[in-house]
C-alpha cells in the first residue's frame, strides 16, 4: 500500500487541479467541493505514510540516458514534509471557501493551489536530484502565479516577478549541483551522493555545498535573498499561509537538512550556514518590530524563524531544525489564517487602524494568541520545545557569539509578537471598522491548527525515532518525548532564553517609560524600515533582469509560426544532446 499512498499524496492534488480547471468557473460550488475533496484525501494519504516509512525507493522508473531513474522514497524526512504540505494545504483550501467567496477566476486559484501542494510533496519524496529540481521549479512557478493572482494589481504582479527572479538563483544552484553530481558519480540518486560524497574532489564538494546553500537561502528567503517574501504578501492570505507554512520556503531548509551529512565536512560550510541563519533571524526580527502591515509582520517573522532552522542545521542539530519546522508550520499557518480572518472582516492590513478588535472576534483572538505564544516560545506550546532545542544545538555546536545573537532574537520575537497582538486586539479602537468573528469554514481551519500548536510537541519522540530509522547517513539519535522534555527543562540555557523572552515582553509592557531607549536606537529603527538597504539592491537586480528580457524581445520575429518552429528546434536539439549523454 505504501506505493499507492505515495502516488496518491502527489497525484491527488494534481488530479484535483485538472478537474477544477476542467469544471470551469460557471460551477464554483463544484470547483470548491473538488478542491476540498482532493486536498483532504491527499492529506489523509500522507498521514498514512507516517506509519510505514522506509529509506528504500518504493517506486523506480528507469528513464534511460542522462535522465537516470525517477524514484520516490518515503523516508521520515520526506514523508513528514509531505504531510505538512498536504494537511496544512488542505486547511488553507478549506479556509479559502469563505475567504475567496465571490472572487473571480476561482478555477485558476484552486488549480494552482492544488498543483502547488502536489509539487511540494513530489519535491520532498523524490530520490533523484534531477526530479527534485523539476519539482523545485514547479513550486517556483506556482508561487509566482499565486502571488500575482490579482493580476490587475501592479503590486501583486511586481511581487510575483520579484519572487520568481530571486528564487531562480536557487534553481540555478540546484541544477548545477545535479548536473555535476551526475557527471562525477554517474547518477542523480540522493542516496548515492550522500554515500559517495567522500570520494568527490574537495573543490567540487565545496562548490556543491556552497551552491546548495545559495539555493536554500534564495528559496527560503534567507539573507541576502530575503526581500522577496514580504512582497509576496500581495497574494491572497490562504496562499500566504501555504507559502510560509507548508510549501515554498520549507524547501530550502529541507535541502540543507537532506545533504547535511555530505556537506558538514566541507571547511567553513557549517559556520557559513549558521551565519546566514543568525543574520536572517536577527535582521528580520528587527524589521518585524517596526512593521505596521499585519501580513508583512508575519512575513518577517517567517524569515526570522527559518533563520533559526538554518542556524540549527549549521550547528549539527538536524532533528532540532526539522522539529522546529514542524512547530513553525503549525503556528505560522494558524497566525496567517487568523490574520486573514481579521483582514477579511475589517478590510485593511494596517495595524494602526485596528485596536480593540478582541471582543468582536473572540475565536480569532484566541487562536491568534495561541499562535503568538507559540511563536514567542512560551511554555508549554510547541514553539517553546522546538526553539529551545535549536538554541541548545547552537550552544553546543557553534560559537558563543552566534548563540547570543539567537537568544537576543528570541527576545525580539516575544517583543514584536506581543506588539502585534496588542495593536490588533487590545487597546482602544483607532478607527471605525466593521468586524465579525471567523466564518464557519475559517473556524474549521483555525481550531485544528490551534490544537496542534498546543499538543504537537508530544510527537517529538516518535518523530526522532522515524528520522533515526530512515536517515542512515544523518546519525540522528532516537529518543522519547519524555526524555526530550526532560532535556529541555533541565538545561540552564532554557532559563536564559525564558528570561530574555520575558524581558522582551516587559519592554512592550513598559514602552511608555522607555521612550529614551527608543530615541537611542532611532538609527537602527530607520534602517529596519528601509530593509537595511537590501530592498534597493534586490530591486536593482530585478529591474536589470526585466530590462534584459525586454531587450531580448527584439529577437522575436512577431510571426507565431517561426517562433513555434524555433522553440521546437531548440527542444529537439536539447533532447538529442541529453539522449546521447553529451
Amino acid at each position: 500500500m505504501v506505493p499507492v499512498f505515495v502516488l496518491l499524496t502527489i497525484g491527488l492534488p494534481w488530479l484535483g487541479a485538472l478537474l477544477v480547471w476542467w469544471v470551469g468557473n460557471n460551477h464554483p460550488r463544484l470547483q470548491v467541493s473538488a478542491a476540498v475533496f482532493f486536498s483532504v484525501t491527499a492529506g489523509i494519504a500522507s498521514l498514512a505514510l507516517l506509519f510505514d516509512t522506509s529509506s528504500k525507493a518504493i517506486i523506480s522508473v528507469p528513464l534511460g540516458g542522462v535522465f537516470g531513474d525517477f524514484t520516490l522514497i518515503p523516508d521520515g524526512l520526506g514523508v513528514f514534509l509531505a504531510a505538512i504540505a498536504t494537511v496544512i494545504g488542505s486547511l488553507a483550501v478549506i479556509f479559502s471557501i469563505d475567504y475567496m467567496r465571490g472572487e473571480a477566476q476561482l478555477g485558476r486559484y484552486y488549480a494552482l493551489v492544488l498543483f502547488f501542494i502536489g509539487g511540494m510533496a513530489g519535491l520532498v519524496l523524490s530520490g533523484s536530484l534531477l526530479f527534485v529540481f523539476v519539482f523545485w521549479e514547479i513550486t517556483a512557478l506556482c508561487s509566482y502565479a499565486l502571488i500575482s493572482f490579482h493580476n490587475d494589481d501592479p503590486k501583486a504582479v511586481a511581487g510575483g516577478i520579484k519572487a520568481l527572479i530571486i528564487t531562480q538563483v536557487g534553481g540555478i544552484g540546484l541544477l548545477a549541483g545535479a548536473l555535476l553530481a551526475y557527471t562525477t558519480l554517474g547518477t542523480y540518486e540522493i542516496s548515492a551522493v550522500l554515500e559517495k560524497s567522500t570520494t568527490l574532489p574537495p573543490a567540487l564538494l565545496s562548490f556543491l555545498a556552497f551552491g546548495f546553500l545559495a539555493a536554500a537561502a534564495a528559496k527560503s528567503a534567507q539573507f541576502p535573498f530575503h526581500t522577496w517574501l514580504p512582497d509576496a504578501m500581495e497574494a491572497p492570505t490562504p496562499v500566504s499561509a501555504l507559502i510560509h507554512a507548508a510549501t515554498m520556503v520549507n524547501a530550502g531548509v529541507y535541502l540543507l537538512a537532506r545533504f547535511y551529512p555530505a556537506f558538514a565536512p566541507v571547511p567553513g560550510w557549517k559556520l557559513a550556514v549558521m551565519i546566514v541563519g543568525a543574520t536572517s533571524a536577527i535582521l528580520a526580527a528587527m524589521m518585524a518590530l517596526v512593521a505596521y502591515d499585519l501580513k508583512r509582520l508575519l512575513a518577517y517573522s517567517t524569515i526570522s524563524q527559518l533563520g533559526y532552522m538554518v542556524y540549527a542545521i549549521g550547528a549539527g542539530g538536524v532533528f532540532a531544525s526539522q522539529f522546529h519546522l514542524l512547530s513553525h508550520a503549525i503556528f505560522k499557518a494558524l497566525l496567517f489564517l487568523a490574520a486573514g480572518s481579521v483582514i477579511h472582516a475589517v478590510g485593511t492590513r494596517d495595524m494602526r487602524q485596528m485596536g480593540g478588535l478582541g471582543p468582536k472576534m473572540p475565536l480569532v483572538r484566541a487562536t491568534f494568541i495561541i499562535g503568538g505564544l507559540a511563536l514567542a516560545g512560551l511554555p508549554i506550546l510547541n514553539g517553546f520545545w522546538s526553539k529551545e532545542l535549536v538554541l541548545e544545538s547552537g550552544l553546543t555546536g557553534g560559537p558563543l557569539w552566534l548563540y547570543l545573537i539567537m537568544v537576543l532574537g528570541a527576545g525580539l520575537t516575544a517583543l514584536y509578537t506581543f506588539r502585534g497582538v496588542w495593536l490588533v486586539f487590545y487597546g482602544k479602537p483607532r478607527s471605525t471598522l466593521h468586524a465579525h468573528d471567523a466564518q464557519p469554514a475559517m473556524r474549521i481551519a483555525l481550531v485544528p491548527l490551534a490544537a496542534g500548536a498546543l499538543i504537537s510537541w508530544l510527537a517529538a519522540g516518535p518523530f526522532s525515532q522515524m528520522l533515526a530509522a530512515t536517515l542512515p547517513f544523518h546519525k540522528i539519535e532516537a529518543s522519547s518525548t519524555l526524555h526530550i522534555a526532560e532535556q529541555v527543562v533541565s538545561e540552564p540555557s532554557t532559563l536564559v532564553a525564558l528570561l530574555v523572552i520575558a524581558l522582551g515582553l516587559s519592554v512592550w509592557w513598559q514602552r511608555q517609560h522607555l521612550t529614551g531607549l527608543v530615541t537611542t536606537f532611532k538609527g537602527v529603527q530607520n534602517a529596519a524600515i528601509q530593509n537595511f538597504g537590501f530592498e534597493t539592491i534586490n530591486n536593482s537586480i530585478t529591474r536589470a533582469v526585466k530590462n534584459t528580457g525586454e531587450a531580448l524581445r527584439t529577437t522575436q520575429t512577431g510571426l507565431l509560426s517561426w517562433n513555434v518552429l524555433g522553440i521546437l528546434a531548440g527542444l529537439a536539439i536539447i533532447l538529442i544532446i541529453l539522449a546521447w549523454g553529451v
